[in-house]
């Protein structure tokens, strides 16, 4: 397709991405857009040093391969690089979409789908505000290399997401309901979810009681799993915060023990969802890795680059925000692995603690916090009261250690706002989720 220049390293990626957002607050149309973007990313390597050029005129990316090639300095063994032997070679088409394409569903269509979710909202009086958004997001990829890669594939999400502030007697909440799935026809069925979310949040906010202050067994849920494990353990197992860093290196020794001997938490980006990456931006085929396996520290996140720097191979981690960017590690879906018992199980053996069901935000990276949005305490073994919690908190190493019960069920969570950040490449999308867990003395604010 190309003609790459003779002793460099040379890859093209081409992104045609297309965006429909719907947006409505108290029942009036604020945006119905669709955008269209199409941009190639090209990147020569001499063995030194790397040469990126990004554009949207497409039918030019030779003469932007032929510009970067002039930069370079020829180097006949450049195939013999340690971290151009690191690059696949993969080659096909890989269109997952074709059958539930979302570019084939009509503005129209989408627009009488998130209409028909208002009933439920402008019926409850307690709700004084409100907003209801359709997104989809469509993605083509096409990833050419001089090594020989030649591959086209997609993904896709569409998502219905309802943001509400309730007062009850002067008690406020903001909350809300999403779902992110990848096929349009899941989301035309929510409304019942829709009205027992609502409902939940109504009660809450009627019922909830300040937290007396303390430490805690706590049992987060999947969300809250999900954001602990992506914000505290995800984050740190990307490669590239390592190289260089011999104090961190030391901390994240593979094979070290570092939680308990249930937990393995993974990061795989095959998962249909908003971390779907069948291949990543240097085109390395997805992969599940263990970041930890049985309590054993096992692994990282990887581009060829940080890969061949530690002397270890590619994760499928190497994404750019879109094709303005170059690849750097990021995260795809990363989630605890499912245990042994049953949610009410895990409930059941706490005397005295917290169940946090949903969340505002998490962060954190050695120590951890979490602002809870709905919590409930739990007493001799049953779920109790409704309270309000400012912020739990704990450091991360030390929660892995006192996690004594991981549930079978699981949840593994898309979102279509919001996203991941990283330097300047920000809001990317991920995954994250996984099953229950009940963590000892978690600090509660």
């Amino acid at each position: 397709m190309y003609i790459f220049p003779k002793n460099l390293y040379t890859d093209v990626r081409l992104e045609d991405a297309s965006v429909s957002e719907i947006t409505y607050q108290n029942g009036e149309l604020r945006q119905n857009l669709k955008r269209n973007h199409k941009g190639g990313f090209i990147r020569v390597f001499d063995g030194k040093r790397w040469y990126y050029s990004s554009t949207t005129d497409i039918d030019n990316i030779q003469e932007e391969i032929n510009t970067l090639a002039l930069m370079a300095k020829e180097n006949e063994r450049i195939m013999e690089n340690h971290v151009v032997e690191k690059f696949q070679v993969n080659k096909g088409d890989f269109f997952k979409f074709k059958e539930n394409d979302i570019l084939n569903v009509s503005q129209e269509e989408k627009l009488h789908l998130l209409k028909s979710y208002f009933p439920i909202i402008e019926n409850k009086d307690e709700i004084k505000m409100w907003r209801a958004i359709y997104i989809d997001r469509k993605t083509t990829k096409e990833f050419y290399s001089s090594k020989g890669a030649d591959l086209k594939f997609d993904y896709q999400t569409c998502a219905v997401v309802f943001r509400y502030s309730l007062n009850v007697n002067g008690k406020t909440l903001d909350s809300g309901y999403d779902k992110t799935v990848t096929d349009f026809n899941e989301i035309k069925s929510l409304h019942d979810k829709l009205e027992k979310n609502i409902a939940r949040d109504i009660e809450y906010v009627t019922h909830a009681q300040p937290i007396k202050p303390g430490k805690y067994t706590v049992i987060f849920s999947p969300i809250a799993t999900g954001v602990f494990t992506h914000e505290s353990f995800g984050h740190k197992s990307e490669a590239d915060f390592m190289v260089g860093d011999e104090t961190m290196m030391r901390e994240w020794t593979i094979g070290k023990k570092v939680g308990v001997d249930n937990l393995s938490i993974v990061d795989r980006g095959d998962i249909p969802g908003s971390g779907f990456v069948p291949f990543d931006d240097e085109g390395t085929k997805a992969n599940k890795t263990y970041l930890i396996k049985d309590g054993i520290l096992s692994g990282r996140l990887h581009s060829s680059v940080t890969a061949e720097s530690l002397k270890e191979n590619p994760t499928g981690n190497a994404r750019a925000l879109n094709f303005e960017f170059e690849p750097i590690v990021r995260m795809t879906s990363t989630y605890i692995e499912a245990g042994d018992k049953t949610k009410e199980e895990l409930i059941s053996e706490v005397k005295e603690g917290i169940l946090v069901e949903e969340i505002n935000h998490g962060s954190g990276m050695s120590t951890f916090t979490i602002a809870p949005s709905i919590s409930y305490m739990i007493r001799n073994g049953k779920i109790a009261e409704p309270v309000n919690i400012a912020v739990i908190s704990g450091n991360v190493m030390e929660t892995l250690h006192e996690i004594d019960g991981i549930s079978k069920e699981m949840e593994l969570l898309s979102f279509s706002l919001g996203g991941c950040g990283k330097f300047e490449q920000w809001p990317l999308p991920v995954g994250m989720g996984g099953p229950y867990i009940r963590v000892n003395n978690i600090t509660v604010q």
